[in-house]
């Protein structure tokens, strides 16, 4: 497992994380046994990142991780997102992010893991009501008394990604970016390479639309129903896209996955890609991306049959659109 360093002086973590989410939230039913052997393996296999949210599963992914890292916490280094605010039938009910917030879910947070201090603490979104500069304030202050180690940001624009990296060094910005999804190279990836600091990316097979062009219809369990490249006509266009990676990893000598994952890799030492994987298969085929070496060839290629406006919808509804690169 190679690394890789969040921000210009930051920590250095495994090249490739381990997105915890779909293990307690959103994905339908996942068994507790099998992820917490996921996350076993993961670590075995040198992934030290792990990426998480206080808002999944409202609290029981933390819950998961901190059972997961018994004797292990010290091979780990977690990430936690925090901010939104759900009710008890899961549905959203908006961000907080006042000092005061912040440092109440931390303690919540710390509680739940069962840890004395977080790696690297996010707020999931930009709140619109709350100054940025007030939220990392309060951040940094949590990495003063030694709670945090590292200050993160999550689906910010370069604007609000300048203001909080003026208050405190930024080490890393979580967002979605994939083959499909390329929004950030516009004015985010420059932003992001001028300041030093790095990408964690999320979304990387596009919610398991790339891993397969063979997706079946989604339980109501399963949040995936909602989203626009998922529905109708949007999916019959996308699985054509699905088939055409299908065909470029063949012809590499690669799974669909792993070709995905292996392109984002190749798009900077300063990414770190984040496995979505739920059970040991998932996890194993996508670390075998870790083994490709895409040429200058194949990476033009790839983009050159895959465009970026070949993806048909958005990533998210549109309600949940209005909440990224804020």
């Amino acid at each position: 497992m190679e690394s890789r360093r969040l921000g210009l002086n930051g920590p250095l973590v495994s090249s490739l994380g381990l997105g915890c989410m779909g293990m307690s939230d959103f994905y339908g039913p996942a068994e507790e046994a099998e992820s917490i052997a996921t996350i076993h393996d993961a670590l075995d296999a040198g992934i030290t990142l792990l990426d998480t949210g206080d808002y999944y599963g409202m609290g029981r992914n933390e819950l998961l991780l901190r059972d997961a890292l018994k004797g292990r916490r010290e091979k780990a280094f977690i990430c936690v997102k925090f901010g939104a605010q759900r009710a008890p039938d899961r549905s959203w009910l908006g961000n907080d992010t006042r000092p005061n917030s912040v440092k109440n879910f931390l303690a919540h947070t710390l509680t739940r893991l069962g840890t004395d201090y977080v790696d690297l603490y996010q707020p999931g979104r930009v709140d619109p009501n709350v100054p940025i500069e007030d939220t990392v304030g309060a951040i940094a202050d949590m990495i003063k008394a030694g709670y945090v180690r590292h200050l993160g940001l999550s689906e910010a624009s370069a604007a609000t990604i300048r203001r909080a990296h003026a208050v405190h060094p930024v080490a890393a910005l979580q967002v979605e970016y994939s083959l499909v999804t390329r929004d950030i190279e516009a004015e985010t990836l420059p932003a992001l390479r001028e300041l030093g600091i790095s990408v964690v990316c999320y979304g990387v097979l596009s919610r398991g639309l790339l891993a397969t062009s063979s997706v079946k219809a989604r339980s109501r369990a399963d949040s995936r129903q909602y989203f626009p490249r998922f529905q109708a006509d949007n999916l019959e266009k996308n699985l054509a896209v699905v088939k055409t990676l299908e065909s470029l990893a063949a012809e590499i000598g690669a799974s669909p996955v792993q070709l995905a994952l292996a392109w984002v890799l190749h798009r900077g030492q300063d990414i770190v890609p984040l496995i979505g994987a739920r059970r040991r298969p998932q996890l194993h085929e996508a670390l075998g991306a870790l083994s490709l070496r895409l040429t200058p060839q194949d990476l033009s290629r790839i983009e050159t049959r895959i465009p970026g406006s070949a993806i048909a919808g958005t990533r998210y509804p549109s309600d949940a659109m209005s909440t990224v690169n804020r």
